[in-house]
């Protein structure tokens, strides 16, 4: 009994490997489905074999032929591969593996809501195994992505809690008024008191923050939006777009709360 089932695992292993060379060369020939399907059948059989690792490796060889042909079936193997990895407790890895993910639904399905989720839960891994500031990357997406889809109350915890994180970093530190900015932002849209009330709370907080050009330009707009002056709003964002170019985030929240102000045309000319 025990010879045949040397022998059948002999087979299962020539098998493995037959498949793993045809898909190598499926690649060459840029043939990516067929790839991603003989990775597949790879990850099976080792699976088969109890080589839990050769498994996960070979749906993750899987996953990345797929993305160029199938992103669907690319994620579907990036979560077998992540089904194994955390199972053996190796979670830094299958974080990375939930980013890779994140970025098929951002980029290729453009499925924002999934994207965030598998952000969300990278940066969860990656907090339990305290790789804080690849946690901290993956929350900034998710501030990010929350935000534009108008998720406010959740982006601004997100970058009220990174802005906490990065503030005592010696190396990190410059970046906390970004993250505070970004903040005051979000509770801008929202409402004008609420924006007071948290910037003076992030000045007290981090005092480097009422030195910085983001704060003079939140102040020169609390004070536009209070007088419904949508011609001073315009000239306080162009002063600081002249220094720092604003990325296309910023403008689409500064166009938000703009549109708040009586009569405005909405843009920024």
């Amino acid at each position: 009994m025990k010879q045949t089932q040397l022998g059948g695992n002999h087979k299962v292993e020539d098998a493995c490997e037959m498949y793993a060379r045809a898909a190598n060369m499926f690649k060459m020939a840029k043939n990516w489905s067929a790839a991603g399907n003989a990775f597949c059948q790879a990850a099976r059989l080792h699976m088969q074999l109890q080589n839990k690792l050769d498994s996960a490796t070979s749906f993750v060889d899987a996953g990345n032929a797929y993305k160029k042909a199938d992103p669907q079936e690319a994620i579907n193997c990036l979560n077998q591969a992540i089904d194994i990895y955390t199972d053996m407790g190796r979670f830094t890895i299958a974080a990375k593996h939930h980013i890779t993910i994140a970025e098929v639904y951002e980029s290729e399905l453009v499925d924002i809501e999934k994207a965030i989720a598998h952000y969300e839960q990278a940066a969860d891994y990656y907090k339990g195994e305290e790789s804080n500031s690849s946690a901290n990357k993956c929350l900034l997406k998710v501030g990010h992505y929350s935000a534009q889809l108008e998720q406010y109350q959740k982006a601004i915890e997100i970058y009220e809690q990174v802005a906490m994180n990065t503030m005592d970093n010696p190396l990190l530190k410059y970046n906390a008024k970004e993250y505070f900015f970004k903040a005051s932002l979000c509770h801008f849209i929202v409402d004008e008191l609420n924006a007071k009330l948290a910037i003076e709370k992030y000045e007290e907080m981090f005092p480097a923050f009422s030195d910085s050009r983001e704060l003079k330009l939140l102040k020169k707009l609390l004070e536009a939006h209070e007088e419904q002056n949508s011609e001073a709003f315009t000239e306080a964002v162009k002063d600081f777009d002249s220094v720092s170019r604003l990325d296309q985030w910023l403008t689409t929240m500064l166009l938000r709360i703009k549109k708040t102000i009586q009569g405005d045309a909405g843009d920024l000319k």
